[in-house]
């Protein structure tokens, strides 16, 4: 390895990820562990330390540009504060980047992952042509960041950019943020999964979109109930925020190819004709879209 490199993390509901990258968006080394999101602040927080000392084993200091770091919300990137994340317990009012500060010994820059993603994406990624992009992904929940005019949306506090939660149907399911009928409530990747297991097709997302592949009736029928919720809240984004691109990333998008017919026939029928030409289009970084965001907020300084 040669130049600068910065350490990226990545936090999420189900697995914490941590890898040492180039300037360029390359990954030189890698690391995953589940996330423990049913203990609390401090065993997630040694997880991340053990991730990044596996990842700089053997690196030479000189060579860390700096850290970079990418969190499920809602936090406040103002004081660097997590203020309560839905997906894993004991970060109510926690000081997230001083202490991972004080534990590393060095300044972390912390973000939100949606922001994180949508940097890399705008950077190096699916939106790097475009000035206007919305990125949304869809995973353990639904999260987004939004480029407009060639800026990062941050908004009060840097929360800008929650999507999941805008509400799709009144007095509907209880998300995990705690309100009914939110977006995340029904297009996430774990509330698929949900679906699934309740129509008594199994508890395996992806099994479920090989059987639609194998054209399984039930499982078609599940995909295209899913293609129609990402679209409901797609065709929303589209109206507020006029993208030239809108990018869908998460673990989700791995099953693009599947559910771009759909979505895009109820983006032909929900969509004002004038913001119909909005691409959508998988995320070219693929589920790295948060780990190489976060690597950017090192070298954009």
């Amino acid at each position: 390895m040669s130049g600068y490199l910065a350490i990226a993390i990545d936090l999420g509901g189900t697995q914490i990820r941590a890898g040492i990258v180039d300037e360029t968006g390359r990954i030189h080394r890698r690391e995953t562990v589940r996330t423990q999101s049913d203990s609390n602040a401090e065993i997630v927080i040694a997880q991340i330390v053990s991730l990044i000392a596996q990842v700089t084993a053997g690196v030479s200091p000189t060579m860390i540009a700096g850290i970079g770091m990418s969190s499920p919300g809602p936090i406040d990137t103002s004081t660097g504060e997590t203020l309560g994340l839905p997906s894993i317990k004991g970060f109510e009012d926690y000081a997230l980047r001083t202490v991972l500060s004080e534990r590393l010994g060095r300044p972390v820059a912390l973000e939100n992952d949606g922001i994180s993603a949508v940097i890399g994406e705008w950077q190096l990624g699916a939106g790097k042509d475009f000035a206007n992009i919305v990125y949304v992904t869809v995973s353990t929940g639904v999260g987004g960041g939004v480029i407009v005019d060639n800026r990062v949306m941050r908004g009060r506090r840097g929360m800008a950019g929650h999507v999941g939660h805008m509400s799709i149907v009144p007095h509907g399911e209880r998300c995990g943020c705690g309100n009914l009928g939110c977006w995340e409530a029904y297009a996430s990747a774990t509330n698929f999964t949900k679906r699934a297991k309740a129509a008594g097709a199994g508890d395996d997302a992806a099994k479920v979109f090989e059987a639609a592949r194998a054209g399984n009736r039930l499982a078609l029928k599940l995909v295209a109930e899913q293609a129609e919720y990402l679209a409901q809240g797609f065709v929303s984004l589209m109206h507020l925020f006029s993208p030239d691109v809108l990018i869908m990333g998460g673990g989700m998008s791995q099953q693009f190819d599947l559910l771009q017919d759909p979505i895009m026939e109820h983006v032909s029928t929900y969509a004002m004709k004038p913001f119909q030409g909005c691409r959508i289009v998988p995320a070219a970084l693929g589920t790295d879209s948060g780990l190489i965001g976060a690597s950017r907020l090192v070298f954009m300084g």
